[in-house]
């Protein structure tokens, strides 16, 4: 199906809340993360290029700016409160506004391909935002239809953004051969080289979680090293897309721990957590800080430490107040099972934070 019909399409169901339900019902797919073969990209971009709209719409350099603008307002809402606030929102102005420029007629083959490029932006969004929220089959489709306009675009390093985005959800979901392939494609060729110094590290560092899940810890260490490398190179005044915005010391460490504790390197682990929540703005990444201290209470109890656990998740719950977010439910969900074994013991701290946590909760035990 066409690029922009199917995007219309998904969008149509995911705001219609009967169909949202039916497509959120279906199973993430395995079999979908296959990736196309080189000849697929050349393509999808030549597909871009000579794309036609007789009667359509005259589409400029102000309709761009204005995309680019939404899609920053949006991203960082995401950040702040979760990707289950204003998912809809995302879906409706992605899939009405953008898709009519999308069928426009652009001055110029630049502001074509830099207005698709902004449309996989949020599309991609639109994905990432429903993989914080739980919803993984939903994201897939966003992700998909995400590296599609990346393609129609010919934007390799937007291309290696979502792929890392899709490598992320395949490690969370417990896939880490298939997170593999998609992680080693996202630093493939044009997709790393012709990406900003700040983007690089993110796509490395995501490359370096997925070499780590699949035992391949020496090759995990150098390119860990290699992302810390490009993030150092990264200045003020850089041309790099507004999408990185969020990827600075906080990020790598985050990333970096996650790595070190899939090793089994628990002080290491600790040490990163720890970084990430001293170097991060809280209040403007409140989900993701939010979600880092789950995982440093998470480490800091498997080390025996859990006054010290106690009072790190403590922190998190104090945090999760107004965010929309699975990944925050999750990493609650954990911190119970971690303590279930300690609740019969009589200690104050963990009989205070159970009982947070079910409130948390809704009272799910």
């Amino acid at each position: 199906m066409d690029t922009l019909a199917a995007l219309t399409d998904l969008g149509r169901t995911d705001v219609d809340m009967d169909r949202r339900h039916a497509l959120a019902a279906t199973t993430y797919s395995v079999a979908a993360l296959a990736l196309p073969a080189s000849q697929w990209w050349t393509r999808m971009a030549e597909r871009g290029a000579d794309r036609t709209a007789p009667g359509a719409r005259s589409v400029g350099q102000g309709d761009l700016e204005a995309v680019r603008d939404m899609a920053s307002l949006f991203s960082r809402a995401d950040q702040r409160h979760g990707g289950g606030h204003a998912r809809t929102a995302v879906v409706q102005y992605l899939t009405s506004d953008v898709t009519g420029y999308l069928r426009g007629i652009f001055p110029d083959d630049r502001i074509r391909r830099s207005m698709f490029s902004t449309a996989g932006e949020l599309a991609y969004l639109a994905g990432w935002m429903a993989f914080d929220n739980g919803e993984h089959s939903v994201a897939q489709h966003y992700l998909t239809a995400a590296v599609k306009l990346a393609a129609e675009a010919d934007d390799p390093p937007l291309a290696g953004h979502i792929l890392r985005a899709m490598a992320h959800q395949a490690l969370d979901l417990g896939h880490p051969r298939q997170a593999l392939d998609l992680a080693a494609s996202s630093v493939d060729g044009r997709r790393y080289t012709l990406a900003s110094p700040r983007e690089r590290a993110l796509l490395g560092v995501v490359h370096a979680r997925a070499l780590a899940a699949t035992g391949r810890k020496q090759t995990a260490a150098a390119a860990l090293l290699r992302a810390e490398d490009d993030l150092a190179a990264a200045e003020p005044g850089d041309d790099e897309p507004g999408r990185v915005f969020f990827f600075g010391e906080a990020s790598l460490a985050h990333e970096t721990a996650c790595t070190l504790r899939d090793t089994g390197d628990l002080p290491a682990a600790a040490r990163e957590f720890r970084r990430s929540v001293r170097t991060r703005k809280a209040a403007a990444f409140a989900r993701t800080h939010a979600v880092t201290l789950g995982y440093l209470g998470n480490v800091q109890a498997r080390q025996g430490n859990l006054e010290e656990a106690c009072s790190t998740w403590s922190r998190a719950l104090d945090l999760m107040d107004g965010i929309h977010s699975n990944r925050t439910r999750q990493a609650v969900v954990d911190m119970r099972s971690v303590l279930s074994p300690f609740r019969s013991r009589g200690l104050r701290a963990v009989a205070e934070l159970d009982t947070r946590a079910t409130a948390f909760l809704g009272g799910k035990v």
